[in-house]
């Protein structure tokens, strides 16, 4: 899907220009294909993750100048706070993070949830808290919230991922209520995506069941209409266009892009 980025690019050049966006976890997947897609469509990216080498590798591929890498450890919500307030005026912010170990959900303890949790909600309440004030005083402000489609149909084996999800989307929601009027706040749902997150699932399930992985990724392929997993570009192309000024009147929203692999509506 490299063309996303090139001559079949989905946005009017430099749309967000004078605009910076923070991507967080950006090192990889979604997170990584969102910032080559906001800087493509002209927006200043503070990429964040917690491998410098990969940022230094992800900042020389940026459309554009000006961006800048950022090593911090979302788990860590008093660095993140800290950290984000130095940041100064903020327009976008893209809250992506990794996602827990897979596993039934009774087999979890609660110290388990502390570490999913913290580099999730805590830190993306925390970035809101500090950087949304400074988007209604410039009066321009996206947050868009990487979750999952299991917000709306949990998904078997990953149930801490699961809470975790619903968590957020309900948060985001109720902020949604709250912020200026000019600062929207929504969700994109990935599917099928192809990511090392999603080997490393179907890794886990080859192990819990016997199936072979290239098996168990035939029967997500299976259940999917578009029969392929999503590229990271499709749905950075979805979360570019959640922080256009166009968009301005989607709010509050959850957004799926699963190739249509939810039955539900």
């Amino acid at each position: 899907m490299t063309d996303l980025l090139n001559e079949n690019f989905p946005y009017a050049d430099n749309i967000l220009a004078g605009r910076t966006a923070l991507v967080c976890g950006a090192s990889k997947g979604i997170g990584r294909a969102s910032a080559l897609m906001l800087a493509r469509a002209g927006a200043r990216v503070i990429a964040c993750a917690r491998s410098a080498e990969v940022l230094d590798e992800l900042i020389g591929e940026l459309h554009g100048s000006g961006h800048e890498a950022l090593v911090l450890d979302l788990e860590d919500v008093e660095a993140v706070r800290e950290t984000v307030l130095g940041l100064g005026v903020v327009e976008i912010v893209i809250n992506n993070a990794g996602g827990p170990p897979g596993g039934p959900l009774l087999g979890n303890n609660l110290d388990e949830f502390e570490g999913p949790f913290a580099r999730h909600l805590h830190a993306a309440h925390t970035i809101a808290q500090i950087l949304a004030p400074r988007m209604a005083t410039v009066g321009y402000g996206r947050i868009v919230n990487i979750i999952s489609t299991s917000v709306r149909e949990p998904i078997d084996n990953i149930g801490l991922s699961n809470t975790l999800r619903g968590a957020m989307a309900s948060w985001s929601k109720s902020l949604s209520r709250e912020l200026d009027p000019c600062v929207t706040i929504n969700n994109i749902m990935p599917g099928f995506t192809d990511t090392d997150r999603l080997g490393s699932l179907a890794g886990s399930i080859s192990e819990r069941t016997g199936k072979t992985v290239d098996e168990v990724r035939k029967e997500w392929m299976d259940s999917v209409p578009i029969q392929r997993l999503v590229d990271p570009m499709e749905t950075a192309a979805a979360v570019t266009f959640l922080c256009l000024p166009s968009s301005g009147a989607i709010r509050g929203v959850s957004l799926a892009v699963d190739g249509g692999r939810m039955r539900s509506i």
